[in-house]
């Protein structure tokens, strides 16, 4: 273990052909980042690996295209244009398997860089509110280099690293990235409203971040006894606490505990969440395993899509060929929802885009990548209703994706279906 008095000198131990790793969301340490990139004249064919990341990724541009060859297991918003351009590459892969993946040496990792809490008295740091995949690499990374912060909350669960496993660090007192919450628009109210609607008293919930992950639990403020168990959360899932609407009381695993891989929100959440014994951050391989989701009772999966066509197609990371996002947990959730006792997958997304087009469509556009296939389709909420067509024909299917389509796209999509039928 080597205390380094700057990011420069703690990336010294990453070398050309190297394999690194980056902690994730809220946790990505971006002065190490930073000194990483600042090293481009001297680092050749080192490969970046990361899920979503926040922050910036100057790693990722074009003029260090013979340095870093980024191959990102989700797109966010800071590569989207580098993936896009085919500067830097996506790899699908379920978020349940990619631990598994850096254990089987599938994805190899040489170096992971993270950010962790500062050493309690016997010398354990925490990983703090991201420990999904990163457990994983931490544990099989030939070298770690952290940033050292006070501002990362001490978390329970499988986010602890001795400091002896550490190589290099350098102390920081740098503020996580947040995730600010947005206005809510009425169609989002309205959908969130449908969604609350199918959500019994005693459900454990599966969300994600957003606009209709937040406004369906703000419409669950009068409902009781739900659980958490979920890949990621945000605000909303502290509110819903304090009102003692969430409390975990029916969960079968975990019970009375929020259980996750990472969260993205507030600085207010975060502190929520230090040292706070009712959350547990555990390995994405866990906390998405189908195995584990379908123990809990009633759970509710909440997911969003880009489009879906009359026969239940759902097309979450792509718009035609363009890559957006990834296939992360959506998958795992939606299948261990239908596994489980009354358990309801729902897809929710607006019924038209921005620029009024359907959402609903007939056929996905050319190139659009299927997250969730039509047989595991259950539950599809838009504005306009909630609709199951899990069980239902294909003619069943478009009869009722039509129904909760916008009213403007309603005949052109019955003309469509009719040729297509």
């Amino acid at each position: 273990m080597k205390v380094c008095d700057t990011a420069a000198q703690a990336v010294e131990i990453i070398k050309s052909g190297d394999n690194v790793f980056l902690h994730s969301a809220a946790s990505t340490p971006q002065q190490l980042v930073n000194a990483m990139t600042a090293r481009h004249n001297e680092l050749k064919d080192v490969t970046i690996y990361s899920i979503h990341t926040e922050g910036d990724a100057p790693y990722a541009e074009e003029q260090y295209s013979d340095s870093f060859n980024v191959k990102a297991m989700f797109v966010g918003a800071n590569i989207r244009r580098h993936v896009q351009a085919g500067r830097a590459s996506y790899i699908p892969m379920f978020l349940s398997e990619i631990p598994l993946a850096i254990r089987n040496g599938i994805i190899p990792v040489d170096v992971a860089l993270i950010q962790v809490s500062p050493p309690n008295k016997h010398g354990y740091c925490s990983l703090g509110i991201s420990v999904d995949v990163t457990y994983a690499a931490v544990n099989c990374a030939k070298k770690v280099i952290a940033q050292i912060n006070p501002n990362v909350p001490r978390t329970s669960g499988d986010g602890t690293i001795h400091i002896s496993q550490i190589d290099n660090m350098i102390a920081v007192n740098d503020p996580l990235f947040e995730h600010p919450t947005k206005p809510l628009s009425d169609i989002e109210l309205q959908i969130g409203k449908h969604i609350a609607d199918l959500i019994e008293d005693g459900s454990t919930l599966q969300t994600g971040i957003g606009s209709i992950p937040d406004a369906a639990l703000l419409a669950l403020e009068n409902h009781r006894e739900l659980g958490m168990h979920t890949e990621m959360f945000s605000d909303g899932v502290m509110n819903l606490m304090e009102k003692g609407v969430i409390n975990g009381n029916k969960k079968a695993i975990y019970k009375g505990k929020v259980t996750s891989g990472f969260c993205l929100g507030s600085r207010k959440l975060y502190d929520f969440i230090d040292d706070n014994p009712a959350f547990e951050f555990l390995d994405s391989s866990f906390i998405n395993d189908t195995k584990m989701i379908r123990q809990n009772p009633k759970v509710i999966a909440i997911n969003s899509a880009l489009e879906v066509d009359l026969y239940g197609q759902v097309c979450a990371d792509s718009i035609g060929s363009r890559q957006y996002s990834g296939v992360g947990g959506q998958m795992d959730f939606i299948r261990g929802a239908s596994l489980s006792q009354g358990g309801k997958p729902i897809i929710a997304l607006p019924s038209q885009t921005r620029n009024g087009k359907s959402k609903i469509v007939c056929r996905l556009t050319p190139g659009a990548s299927v997250v969730t296939t039509r047989a595991h389709v259950h539950w599809i909420v838009t504005e306009y209703g909630a609709v199951n067509v899990y069980g239902k024909t294909l003619k069943e299917r478009t009869d009722l994706l039509i129904s909760i389509a916008h009213p403007d796209h309603q005949e052109a999509l019955e003309r469509e279906v009719y040729e297509l039928l």
